[in-house]
């Protein structure tokens, strides 16, 4: 838009001429000296066009400016309440890990079908399953004991095979600001560094009844419904420390013993006080 020479009314300066402007300033002379104005603004509330089809140009501007400014206000106020929400958030975080303490039996065991052997060692996640009943059904289930001190268990069974045989895939400790109660999505990440996979030849001499006992029916090797099961904290320390004499590659036998090491700082075990394994398979 040409406004050169075009004729305006300033509310304090009088009459006067457009002499320059350009996307963010006019510069008008009046009688006495030129002013510059913050452009198109200043058109909102002091200053006038002579030319009535030039102002309905303007006017059209002017609108656009105000939509595009009210637009930007509005994706700015958003913003703050998204940064609002994850400092609340944060704060939330924060004080379930301060005020965490720890449960007896804050460690999971997952049972894998074929597909889920894949994902799990690809992704290095499982998903804990959905709600099958109750206000809730269909929703991911949260694993509310899982915390910083939580390691997640894969575990496998061939179809043809009795329970007794499970066996063990690998483990994971849970990512480092993981928090069950907080998980909405079902999926339990693993920890940058503290994951560790069996070799088939490894995973068979790790059976999962060895360490895991039922207390409530003790002779009995039944898995029944659902994708996983807690248990107890100390039975995840014994199977990470036998992890630890199965590896023969120094690199892994290395994070073996560092993930065992962290594992019972974090659960406040003392290894030389760890009893041995006592599952089912070890009171027949």
């Amino acid at each position: 838009m040409n406004l050169i020479n075009k004729k305006v009314t300033h509310e304090r300066f009088g009459m006067g001429s457009i002499v320059n402007h350009n996307e963010s300033s006019i510069e008008i002379h009046f009688a006495s000296e030129n002013k510059k104005f913050v452009f198109p603004d200043v058109f909102e509330k002091h200053l006038k066009l002579h030319d009535k089809s030039v102002a309905n140009s303007l006017e059209k501007i002017i609108q656009k400016k105000e939509m595009e400014r009210n637009e930007e206000e509005w994706k700015k106020e958003e913003e703050k309440k998204l940064q609002r929400k994850n400092q609340e958030l944060r704060l939330e975080h924060e004080k379930l890990m301060k005020n965490h303490k720890l449960h007896p039996e804050s460690q999971m065991v997952f049972w894998c079908d074929t597909e889920e052997q894949n994902r799990s060692f690809s992704e290095w996640k499982v998903f804990s399953g959905v709600i099958k009943s109750g206000n809730n059904k269909g929703k991911p289930n949260k694993p509310i004991r899982l915390h910083q001190n939580s390691a997640v268990l894969l575990t496998a069974i061939d179809s043809s095979m009795p329970e007794k045989d499970r066996r063990i895939l690998g483990v994971y400790m849970v990512n480092e600001d993981f928090i069950g109660k907080l998980c909405e999505d079902g999926y339990i990440p693993a920890h940058s560094k503290y994951r560790l996979q069996l070799t088939e030849q490894e995973s068979d001499q790790m059976l999962f009844w060895e360490y895991y006992v039922n207390e409530k029916s003790p002779q009995k090797m039944t898995w029944n419904t659902g994708k996983y099961r807690y248990f107890d904290n100390s039975w995840m320390a014994q199977i990470l420390l036998d992890i630890v004499s199965l590896k023969s590659d120094p690199k892994e036998r290395e994070l073996a013993q560092q993930f065992f090491e962290h594992f019972c700082k974090m659960n406040q075990i003392t290894d030389q006080e760890l009893p041995k394994p006592n599952g089912t398979l070890m009171r027949i």
